[in-house]
């Protein structure tokens, strides 16, 4: 099995030997455990206070979690070299990924995508073609290559979005700089974009390289070219932000949501900063500003006067006390807990405004504080989904995202689909994400995770939905598109109404959106290239032997140790061991050697599905 070592710490480091290990292994010692007086206390942990817990517990809040061994190696260092390891991350070699592969299914016929089926028929219509595809000079149904054309590009930019979010968690799995994987996560929240809105997965993937590249840089450059980009400009509507009729889109989201939060702008202040963002347009990929369009009047903002451009506004905006504040505090809240005091939130400010908003310093004060190691920080954040699912593969020693499950059908179930955010405010955080049915969800996705129902998993992009499956059925039992399009069941033979309804069809429509979402279907699913699939390689037999375990007490501590951040109560640990003892048959895993692989996943299913495992 791979390993994920932290290249930049040795792995010859006292630590990793396997009597830290067992120390941990044995609840560890306490002197890791969180202090209570220490909330607020921006002021570094000090060496003497540094553990194996509290080094599990960066690599948790710092990336998606880790194996024992890999923890073992932070807590082997001071605590300010273990959180270099992490942030300074681009001395660290990551060339085991690879770059996304795309399917090639965009040309330059689909750019100036229309925003709906019947702007492309309308289109075409008055032009006798439109997204490449020409009308038909005679026959049924003139339009339908359009209308087939349009919803190829619908369904194929759906589909490879999906490959892109696959090929992101893959990334967060593999990855050897999971702080990178974590800010652009975080990122992908803040300055939330969706494909459904966008209809272009390279507008997305074109994004995602962004956040990537600036995930721990400057919030400045951040902020300006976010703002700039054409998934941004799409999704906040720019192309209609004109001069004499300002849409105030990006100009309210920008200060609402992405720098200084409700209350600190007023109605003027918005409506004088969508005029500054006039004229700004995507040009496909790149961007653009179009004078005529643009507003070059003066503009009164936040107390300030004068000829300015969109790019002016978000300077004025980044003048401002509570922006820094505000950021900070979203960093916080993100990646410590949910109540940050306003003490506390203004010395992080000035921590992010007094290093000209670089990000690094303030995340480096962030990790190495004594607050980020107290009581209230530790063990209480709630997994966002996406975490959860990368963390469980991470700290299975897992180095690639498996195919089964299928990443996009457990996200959506969990309530976080990636690259299709639910508004510009991105996701709820904390207790959002637990409900009742979302535990359940969770369970399952554990089971799914430890028992991969290969014989019953199908493809969900295969799947295009009940509607056109009806249709494609219908069609390949022979029924005419007029009648395999009509809501009533031509099956055993039509009524006399509806077959006169589908030959009236037949005769007289330019086109058939019904067939055309069948037949886009169908082209898209046969040139976007599919996920592999395959379920999580990993034995938990052997990392239990691994680890020294005797017995089936030692095997439910380190399944314990490897998978929970919080630490079940006595009375769960002895039902487990008496659980683990009962499929075993014996308290001795040496006479279970050959067959207690399945135990285990059972064992480690009860542990994953219960509250702990959701905390980190």
């Amino acid at each position: 099995m791979e390993s994920r070592a932290q290249p930049t710490i040795s792995n010859s480091a006292p630590a990793a030997s396997a009597t830290l290990i067992a120390d941990a292994d044995s609840k560890i010692a306490h002197s890791g455990r969180p202090s209570a007086s220490w909330v607020n206390d921006l002021a570094p942990i000090a060496a003497s206070d540094w553990s194996f817990e509290r080094a599990g517990h960066l690599i948790d809040r710092a990336g998606f979690g880790a194996t024992p061994e890999e923890v073992a190696r932070l807590a082997a260092v001071s605590p300010e070299q273990a959180v270099a390891s992490l942030l300074d991350y681009r001395t660290v070699r990551n060339d085991q990924l690879a770059p996304f592969d795309p399917s090639g299914v965009w040309d330059p016929s689909l750019r100036d995508f229309p925003p709906s089926r019947v702007a492309a028929t309308e289109r075409a219509e008055k032009t006798g073609e439109a997204l490449g595809a020409r009308v038909k000079p005679a026959g049924d149904r003139r339009l339908q290559p359009v209308v087939d054309r349009f919803f190829y590009w619908l369904r194929a930019t759906m589909l490879e979005t999906r490959r892109l979010a696959h090929w992101w968690a893959d990334r967060m799995v593999a990855s050897h700089h999971p702080l990178e994987e974590k800010m652009a996560l975080f990122w992908h929240g803040h300055f939330a974009t969706g494909e459904e809105k966008i209809r272009d997965y390279r507008k997305m993937e074109q994004q995602l390289a962004l956040l990537h590249r600036h995930a721990t840089g400057n919030f400045r450059t951040l902020l300006i070219e976010v703002a700039r980009g054409p998934a941004m400009l799409a999704y906040l509507d720019a192309a209609e932000n004109v001069k004499g009729a300002p849409n105030e889109n990006f100009a309210r989201e920008v200060m609402e949501l992405f720098t200084m939060g409700v209350g600190n702008y007023t109605e003027k202040d918005i409506r004088e900063a969508a005029r500054a963002f006039t004229g700004w347009i995507d040009d496909d990929l790149d961007f653009k500003v179009d004078p005529a369009k643009h507003d070059d009047g003066p503009k009164t903002f936040l107390g300030r006067s004068g000829n300015f451009d969109g790019v002016d506004i978000l300077n004025i905006i980044l003048e401002q006390k509570i922006t820094a504040e505000f950021i900070a505090g979203k960093f916080y809240r993100f990646f410590v807990r949910e109540n940050i005091s306003p003490e506390t939130q203004a010395r992080l400010g000035a921590v992010l405004r007094d290093n000209n908003y670089e990000i690094a310093p303030l995340m480096r004060t962030i990790f190495l504080s004594r607050d980020f190691y107290s009581a209230p920080s530790v063990g209480t954040r709630i997994k966002g989904p996406v975490e959860l699912i990368v963390s469980t593969y991470r700290k299975l020693g897992v180095t690639h995202l498996p195919g089964i499950p299928d990443l996009y059908v457990v996200s959506r179930e969990l309530g976080q689909t990636l690259l299709n955010p639910p508004t510009v405010a991105g996701w709820a955080q904390g207790r959002a994400w637990i409900t009742p049915g979302l535990l359940l969800a969770r369970g399952n996705f554990a089971r799914d995770v430890l028992f991969a129902d290969i014989i019953n998993f199908a493809d969900p992009n295969f799947n295009p939905g009940a509607e056109v499956k009806r249709v494609n059925d219908r069609i390949l039992a022979g029924y005419s598109i007029g009648e395999a399009t009509v809501d009533q069941d031509p099956g055993g033979g039509m009524e006399g109404g509806d077959k006169t309804m589908a030959n009236v069809i037949a005769g007289s429509e330019d086109f058939n959106t019904r067939y055309g979402s069948l037949v886009g279907w169908q082209e898209a699913v046969r040139r976007v290239k599919p996920i592999p699939r395959a379920a999580a390689q990993f034995d938990l037999t052997t990392l239990v032997m691994a680890a020294g375990a005797k017995t089936a007490e030692d095997a439910v501590d380190h399944l314990s140790l490897r998978l929970l951040s919080v630490p079940v109560n006595a009375a769960v640990r002895d039902t487990l061991v008496t659980f683990l003892k009962h499929q075993l048959g014996t308290a001795d895993l040496a006479q279970a050697s050959t067959y207690m692989e399945r135990p285990l996943r059972l064992t480690a299913h009860l542990i994953m599905s219960s509250p702990e495992f959701q905390l980190c």
